[in-house]
């Protein structure tokens, strides 16, 4: 199912669409209001259940910090597959499936409201059925952030998705917060092409992006594997540390043992599930072989130092996983970690 002709499809359906209405004489502030009301109600809708979710965590008392997901089921930026904007229900369905109990590796009880809750998905499809723009869009999913981010002590953790979404994300955090934090991106790519395919919004762009607009201080890349010269000279531009799986037994003691997020307004943390070798997870649109074990990213994670503010966990496909759903487990095990990482 190659996601780029999906894509391109979908893209045209919508153009080809607001061609019909425009050639129909609809006109064009009532398709605009429309588009408003669908928008409004998307994000009331987070609000309220942010709004919910902040009131139960403080009338529990004694959180600083408490993990809050958020789900951006966002595919058709993918230049290969478009299988990611299915992942967040399959990621939520593993965490609470019954195979294992709800206690976090470093002993946190993940039905506690206080280490986890859920303000849901941001209805992605729904509004680029409205034909409402990617610029657009990348607005109400860093507004659905932002809006997480308004009922202390709820802090993000976002569920892709394709690695598009780490955009207006990372956007929201730093904006929200008012500056720059810095950034732990695992990933088999180090997807920081200027506008991969001519998509300034590409999964395979996100982090230029985040980089062009000051919002992140350092970026560590982890677990790169696959990267060609483009990718090492944007690297170079934004003075990335790129740290290539070639050279990861050398690495490891530093990687191990990170300090982050001094001087800036914490750290951030981005996982692409292909960051893993295939073997651990091979529910995923790019399969590239000789990747991280699910200990080294989970050693690298827990050993961390920093104030973590907000993370996301993406590219998970659950078109390609097995049939006992292996990597849906995976993934769902980062976002326990995760979220136990970043509860206090």
């Amino acid at each position: 199912m190659p996601g780029s002709g999906i894509g391109m499809g979908i893209g045209r359906r919508g153009i080809h669409y607001l061609q019909k209405l425009k050639a129909a004489n609809i006109p064009s502030d009532l398709i605009e209001k429309g588009q408003n009301r669908v928008i409004d109600a998307s994000l009331t809708l987070i609000r309220e259940r942010a709004k919910l979710k902040g009131q139960l965590v403080r009338a529990l008392g004694g959180a600083v910090a408490s993990t809050s997901l958020l789900g951006v089921p966002l595919g058709h930026n993918s230049s290969f597959l478009q299988g990611p904007a299915f992942a967040p229900p399959r990621i939520r369905e593993a965490i609470w499936c019954g195979s294992t109990n709800s206690t976090t590796e470093e002993g946190k009880q993940l039905n506690d409201p206080r280490v986890l809750t859920d303000v849901g998905d941001v209805p992605v499809q729904e509004i680029r059925d409205c034909i409402v723009d990617d610029d657009r869009l990348m607005s109400v999913i860093s507004e659905s952030v932002k809006l997480v981010m308004e009922e202390e002590p709820l802090r993000p953790l976002v569920l892709g998705g394709d690695h598009s979404i780490s955009f207006p994300v990372v956007r929201a955090v730093s904006e929200k917060l008012g500056g720059p934090v810095d950034i732990l991106h695992l990933d088999a790519h180090p997807d920081i092409y200027d506008a991969f395919e001519g998509n300034k919004y590409s999964h395979a762009s996100s982090f230029a992006r985040i980089m062009e607009g000051g919002y992140a201080r350092r970026l560590l890349q982890v677990g790169i594997r696959s990267i060609n010269t483009e990718g090492r000279e944007q690297g170079k531009r934004f003075g990335v540390e790129q740290y290539e799986m070639r050279t990861f037994s050398r690495d490891r003691n530093f990687l191990e043992n990170l300090k982050l997020g001094e001087g800036v307004k914490g750290v951030y943390i981005s996982v692409d599930v292909d960051c893993l070798d295939p073997a651990f997870a091979p529910g995923v649109s790019h399969i590239e072989p000789g990747g991280l074990s699910f200990r080294d990213v989970l050693n690298i994670l827990h050993n961390l130092q920093g104030n973590l503010v907000a993370a996301d966990v993406v590219e998970f496909n659950p078109q390609r996983d097995t049939v006992d759903g292996m990597t849906a487990m995976v993934a769902a095990k980062l976002v326990r970690e995760l979220a136990a990482k970043m509860s206090k």
